[in-house]
């Protein structure tokens, strides 16, 4: 007996759909991120409550104990994952929605009597597996257990349009008969077309995957709450699904590419990843010391961070470094670009934990114009997102990708480990510029030697 009448039932899951359209609001920026977070783990929470007091639910212990147990497990992982991992730790957020989405689906199928019913169902399973096994592919991309090249074979675009033909005839199937079996071979399809559809994207182009699939999950948890009969499942789904979506064709418009070239230009013998080979060609080398004396000297300071300052974890060191500058007179700002890192807004956050001043963050539209003014320009960890490829040679796998022109600035210093490519494996020749140093070893570690060198000064 459900302790919820239906008007409850309905008010709160209302609230609870209030709760996540303000979730995504706060989320849209960085100021209100947290609360805008908190908000919709609340709204998730009451959810759940809901649904607990106002249906018929068998073998609650056993679901108390699933949700214990997964609560165990991700808690602490969540917890210890490393700012430099977030973007794989978002991409199995999204795998398991889906997965969790399509088993659902296929579970329901038994009592979906409705052809429109079995219809959601097939859509379920299909965008449901299609998110879970891509997001496992972007996971291994990202954590370097696959190659962040485009990986194709001959024949690839005929093998994939008939694995999409096999789709549609096994739900065709699905639909007409009910059988579990064509389900089974429903969902093994789904995984096989998420792998497929991942694996030839390559380079800098994951990140937008992960949002694209983000935007799967969210359609397929739509689907799933029209099976189940859950209206705020559908509201949530049709959230996610939405700004997912929103969020693919932001980053692909900041890429400078469509979606459907980052999906499909491998099939066609493109790719979105170059040569991963490491230039012996010379450079002009610095020393903490003297870049020290730049910045100390410097009227006007623009730092570009990168994914290699989250994997240095320097992100304090650097927001103590531009405070002492500010002390001293110099105008410091952060050049932020919206790809830069490995998922959107990585930067954003990477400083916020440092707590850097929102005020203080530039995105790229608005700091462009200034490095004509700017004295210096510190690029730490960062490389595809200021390559000048990206508008002078149309051949280059991110050719057409708007970048920050930290190149109009007086003087440019590079943090690097070496002279490896990006994540994009291509060379950066504004690394051979005149007017740019380079100061070699760990960002954290030559940070913390120039913001010592200044402090002597």
């Amino acid at each position: 007996m459900s302790l919820l009448s239906p008007e409850w039932t309905g008010l709160l899951y209302l609230v609870a759909a209030v709760c996540f359209i303000l979730a995504l609001r706060g989320l849209s920026s960085p100021k209100t991120a947290r609360r805008g977070n908190l908000i919709g783990a609340a709204g998730a929470l009451l959810a759940v409550i809901t649904v607990f007091l106002s249906a018929r639910i068998e073998n609650i212990p056993a679901i108390l104990i699933a949700i214990a147990v997964g609560s165990a497990i991700a808690a602490p992982i969540s917890r210890r994952v490393e700012m430099t991992q977030m973007p794989q730790l978002v991409a199995l957020f999204n795998g398991v929605g889906g997965g969790a989405a399509a088993l659902v689906a296929m579970l329901e199928l038994g009592s979906s009597e409705s052809p429109w019913t079995k219809v959601a169902v097939v859509f379920t399973m299909l965008v449901g597996a299609v998110s879970f096994s891509g997001s496992a592919v972007t996971v291994g991309k990202l954590q370097g257990l696959i190659s962040s090249r485009p990986l194709v074979f001959p024949g690839l675009a005929l093998v994939m349009g008939g694995i999409v033909l096999a789709a549609l005839v096994a739900g065709g199937f699905v639909v007409a008969t009910g059988a579990p079996l064509w389900a089974v071979i429903l969902l093994v399809i789904g995984l096989v077309v998420g792998a497929l559809l991942v694996l030839p994207v390559g380079g800098a182009d994951v990140p937008i995957v992960i949002s694209l699939l983000n935007a799967f999950t969210g359609l397929a948890v739509a689907a799933s709450g029209i099976v189940i009969g859950n209206l705020l499942l559908v509201v949530a789904g049709t959230l996610v699904g939405a700004s997912g979506t929103i969020l693919t064709r932001a980053m692909a418009s900041a890429m400078g590419r469509g979606v459907s070239g980052i999906l499909f230009g491998a099939f066609k013998g493109g790719s979105t990843a170059g040569s991963t080979t490491q230039s012996d060609r010379p450079v002009r080398t610095s020393n903490p010391e003297d870049v020290a004396v730049l910045l100390n000297y410097a009227q006007r300071v623009v730092i570009v961070p990168g994914y290699g300052l989250a994997v240095a974890q320097g992100q304090h060191t650097i927001a103590e470094l531009a405070t002492t500058l500010e002390a001293r007179g110099v105008e410091v700002v952060f050049a932020i670009h919206p790809v830069a890192g490995r998922m959107p807004g990585h930067m954003n956050v990477l400083l916020a934990e440092a707590n850097v001043p929102y005020e203080s963050l530039r995105e790229m539209a608005e700091v462009n114009p200034e490095f004509k003014n700017t004295d210096v320009a510190l690029v730490v960890g960062a490389n595809d997102v200021v390559n000048p490829a990206a508008k002078t040679s149309p051949g280059s796998p991110i050719y057409g990708m708007p970048i920050l022109d930290v190149g109009d600035a007086r003087q440019v210093v590079f943090l690097k480990r070496s002279m490896r490519p990006g994540f994009a494996g291509i060379e950066n020749e504004l690394l051979y510029d005149p007017k740019t140093s380079l100061l070699f070893g760990d960002a954290k570690d030559s940070l913390t030697k120039m913001l010592g060198a200044v402090n002597a000064l």
